[in-house]
């Protein structure tokens, strides 16, 4: 797992079409730019406490975390049920589900192919931070 630093400069906006568009049949969409906005706001909340995580592996993929996505995690939040939290569990640092029972805490994979995971009654673990936000890098330019 890879933690990369985030450097902010200026803002740099992009534009919004102002009609979102039909990720099933196609209907006649807009190419009105309504607003433009700032993927740093809309990804970064606390910025001393934010960093990008590259994921790697897939045993987040039903969390929509996939091998190559930059996970926006956000060392400041508490988890809450269902979050996708980075934990160092004995010294290792991976992605998890975090669940909370009453008192209890598990975490699990968000994959049906891996076993469930079990926790050792003696294991350290430690929240890093809590998964906020992605990016899914696709393709970018020639």
């Amino acid at each position: 797992m890879q933690v990369i630093g985030i450097s902010l400069g200026l803002p740099t906006p992009v534009p919004l079409l102002a009609k979102p568009v039909r990720a099933g049949f196609p209907s006649p969409a807009d190419d009105f730019v309504e607003e433009e906005i700032d993927l740093q706001r809309l990804l970064i909340a606390n910025r001393p406490a934010t960093f990008l995580v590259r994921v790697a592996g897939d045993s987040m993929i039903l969390a929509r975390l996939f091998d190559g996505d930059l996970a926006v995690v956000d060392r400041s939040l508490t988890p809450r049920n269902g979050d996708i939290v980075v934990v160092d569990i004995d010294g290792e640092r991976s992605f998890k589900v975090w669940r909370r029972q009453g008192p209890r805490v598990m975490l699990s994979f968000a994959n049906p192919r891996f076993p469930e995971f079990r926790l050792a009654p003696d294991a350290l673990v430690e929240v890093w931070g809590v998964v906020s936000g992605s990016v899914n890098p696709r393709r970018r330019g020639e």
